[in-house]
């Protein structure tokens, strides 16, 4: 072998076994050593802060979404349900309803179903007045349109102008909010 040759042989062998060190310290030839410093560790530190926040960021998202859509499905099913105390409330009126007109139809006697359906209607009143519901008392008050809706304008000796001398067709108040104007007739 010649010199030349000899000299080749040597450096591939050092070549060799210098990647064989580096990989055994699990770094390649071709990246320079990195020494694990303060900075390398605060870095890795925030990279798993960043994780951390993230998985919790997805988590947060998902109980949100999932709150959404139960409390929607909520909503829905309360929609569909509010009227059913009230109407359950109601069941007993109509049973007495039905009795009053089976028993007008057999005896035929009026006054008793007079006296039958009186007692039905303040059954009624009564069950809707424990649910809010409260019959507005309008007559000689001041016009108001927020409770009132005057359907004529007459003129009256005995009242001021804009004071409401007839009731035509009775307002509610359902909890402290307007469910049905009262027709009115105003003095002008």
């Amino acid at each position: 072998m010649s010199t030349k040759e000899q000299h080749n042989e040597a450096v591939e062998t050092a070549e060799v076994e210098e990647t064989a060190a580096e990989e055994q310290n699990g770094q390649s030839a071709e990246e320079p050593a990195v020494e694990e410093t303060g900075r390398d560790a605060r870095y890795v530190e925030l990279e798993k802060l960043a994780e951390e926040n993230q998985q919790r960021y997805l988590r947060a998202q998902a109980d949100f979404d999932n709150f959404r859509r139960r409390t929607q499905k909520e909503k829905e099913e309360l929609a569909q349900y509010a009227s059913m105390k009230l109407i359950g409330q109601l069941l007993p009126v109509v049973d007495n309803f039905e009795r009053a007109v089976s028993a007008a139809s057999a005896g035929g006697d009026f006054e008793s179903l007079a006296k039958g359906v009186d007692m039905i209607f303040r059954q009624l009143t009564q069950t809707l007045e424990q649910e809010g519901l409260k019959a507005m008392e309008v007559v000689g008050e001041p016009f108001n349109p927020d409770f009132h809706q005057a359907i004529m304008q007459v003129e009256s000796d005995e009242h001021e102008e804009g004071i409401i001398v007839e009731e035509v067709q009775k307002g509610y108040i359902l909890k402290e909010k307007v469910l049905r104007p009262a027709m009115v007739k105003v003095s002008g």
